[in-house]
């Protein structure tokens, strides 16, 4: 049986059993077909050699998983996934929005680096000292609810659990508290910025 001979299920069946070389005779057996076909739909060279590897690593995982099932021709299963992977693309490009340099939205600033600068840094600790010192001002129980949810993350679940009150409570106690602190900025003309 010469190379042109073997029959795909063969190069598979070994492929499986570990000959590395078979995957790449089933490859370029393929290649010119599939590749083609990912370029029509697609026209960009790139984003065709992109989804053509992608068609490929899915087609290995598969066959090393011992998932693949031989109820088509391999061609014609490679072609579905090759075509899936182009749907997937197609999808993806449209959520993103495309976004174009207007006077109110420059590109670059997707690009900007917004990690805080020492000045942020600086401004956010003060602010988080100045809203301490507001629920200070609040009673107790709500100062409580304010703490646990805040600062130590806790659903209104987990409060109303180890305070034994009902969700409801813990629920009325932050609105109160939230309420409460927007009166004393606005009675004292804080600003948190």
């Amino acid at each position: 049986m010469t190379e042109l001979n073997i029959p795909d299920s063969l190069l598979i069946k070994k492929y499986v059993e570990g000959n590395e070389e078979a995957l790449s005779k089933l490859i370029n057996r393929h290649k010119s077909r599939i590749y083609g076909f990912i370029y029509s739909k697609i026209k960009d060279t790139d984003i065709a050699n992109d989804i053509f590897q992608d068609t490929f690593v899915k087609v290995i995982k598969t066959l090393k998983s011992n998932s693949y099932k031989e109820e088509d021709k391999f061609v014609s299963w490679v072609m579905r996934i090759s075509h899936n992977l182009i749907m997937d693309h197609y999808r993806k490009i449209k959520r993103m929005p495309i976004q174009r340099d207007t006077d109110e939205f420059s590109i670059f600033s997707i690009l900007s680096d917004n990690s805080p600068n020492i000045e942020n840094r600086i401004i956010t600790n003060q602010i988080q000292i100045d809203l301490k010192k507001l629920i200070e001002q609040l009673n107790d129980d709500q100062k409580e609810i304010v703490e646990m949810r805040l600062y130590r993350n806790m659903s209104f679940k987990e409060i109303s659990e180890e305070k034994e009150i009902s969700i409801n409570t813990a629920l009325g106690r932050m609105r109160y508290a939230i309420n409460n602190l927007r009166v004393i900025i606005t009675k004292n003309k804080i600003t948190l910025t």
